[in-house]
């Protein structure tokens, strides 16, 4: 089976490559660079692992949708953010089974529009997830720190037009992969590749594939730095302005963490094993063993890279108060009382009079800019 296009730089690939033949895999093909590899592999753990990413994304977005689109009793610009984010999670979940049944089958069956429309939602999804997540941070930021700022008087038709930016912003590089064929090989055993060959490449897929490179290091790096900056600066000036309110200290940073713990889980190692085949590739073109060890990774990280769609629901709980809200007052009447038994039992020896956090979030649904704050 065909290296996946997420996973291999095809650049050491040619179409007369013979896959079935046990290849050596320190030692460089002449005119051809390294043997393909992670053949088996890629198979053999990626099926498992992004079906049981597409499981989950499904799970957690559709209550999220429900949530969003029956449950949510009044909307604000960070609401729309999430929802946004939510838009993005779904594009991408409902494309990777496509991704599944090629791997599954060892080629492509849908045809060179299907293929194309693929590698784009998959793309498109990393930098809008990042983006997204990385505007909900920003928001957050100024909601905290600078709370008397213009930016938060931001209306939900403002907020509108800043989500369409965005989109714009993520889109507009990934919009050349819909105008190339990616189809490679026999039309019986085609291959659905974003990769290919310098040897068969045009001049344009080169330029894509070098500005896909670049994009998936930047769209890391930046956001990453800013995330750790509002971060930072929101622990330090809750735990400077409201050392009587801990609780405030304390959601706010749940929100923070879940946003960088996320980033950092789903996007970091992907970004690694690019900037490692990059290095290979540019410096050290005849270690096969280097090139052989990162495109394992890659094949690893690109599992990790979905993963994000079934962690965004954990980012929309601790991000907005009025999601979690809805959520618990969606939430079955016997659990709510369990929950409640729980808390009242943990809290007697402490206060008797003390309700439970759950009866406190249901009490009211009415949304306040304030504790969107925290």
């Amino acid at each position: 089976m065909n290296p996946d296009p997420a996973l291999l730089d095809s650049n050491t690939m040619t179409p007369e490559s013979n896959f079935t033949t046990v290849l050596n895999f320190t030692t460089p093909v002449p005119d051809r660079g390294c043997p393909p590899v992670g053949i088996q592999l890629e198979g053999l753990i990626l099926p498992p692992v992004i079906t049981i990413d597409v499981i989950l994304g499904l799970l957690g977005n559709i209550v999220a949708l429900w949530i969003f689109l029956f449950k949510l009793k009044a909307w604000n610009p960070n609401n729309l953010f999430l929802f946004n984010l939510v838009i993005a999670d779904f594009l991408v979940l409902v494309s990777l089974p496509l991704r599944i049944d090629a791997l599954l089958r060892g080629y492509w069956v849908f045809g060179d529009g299907l293929c194309r429309i693929n590698l784009f939602l998959m793309f498109t999804n990393r930098t809008a997830s990042i983006a997204l997540m990385t505007v909900v941070a920003v928001y957050r930021y100024f909601k905290v720190v600078h709370p008397h700022h213009h930016f938060n008087c931001m209306t939900k038709r403002q907020a509108a037009v800043v989500s369409v930016f965005v989109w714009l912003l993520v889109i507009s590089p990934r919009v050349p992969l819909l105008a190339y064929s990616h189809i490679k090989g026999s039309s019986d055993k085609s291959q659905c590749f974003f990769f290919t060959s310098y040897k068969e490449a045009s001049h344009g897929i080169i330029i894509l594939v070098a500005m896909h490179r670049i994009l998936t290091v930047l769209e890391f790096i930046l956001p990453l730095a800013l995330l750790l900056f509002c971060s930072i600066r929101i622990s330090r000036f809750l735990k400077k302005r409201q050392m009587g309110k801990p609780e405030k200290v304390r959601k706010a940073m749940r929100m923070c963490t879940a946003i960088v713990a996320v980033f950092m889980v789903c996007f970091l190692p992907t970004t690694v094993t690019t900037i490692g085949v990059w290095v290979i590739r540019s410096y050290r073109p005849w270690d096969c063993t280097a090139f052989y060890t990162f495109t394992q990774l890659s094949i690893v990280s690109l599992g990790l890279n979905f993963l994000n769609s079934a962690l965004d629901p954990i980012v929309y709980v601790f991000s907005s108060s009025m999601f979690r809200k809805a959520l618990l007052a969606a939430l079955p009447r016997w659990l709510l009382c369990r929950r409640d038994e729980g808390g009242n039992a943990a809290s007697s020896s402490s206060s008797s009079g003390t309700k439970s956090t759950d009866e406190q979030e249901l009490k009211s649904m009415k949304p306040d800019r304030s504790s969107e704050a925290t």
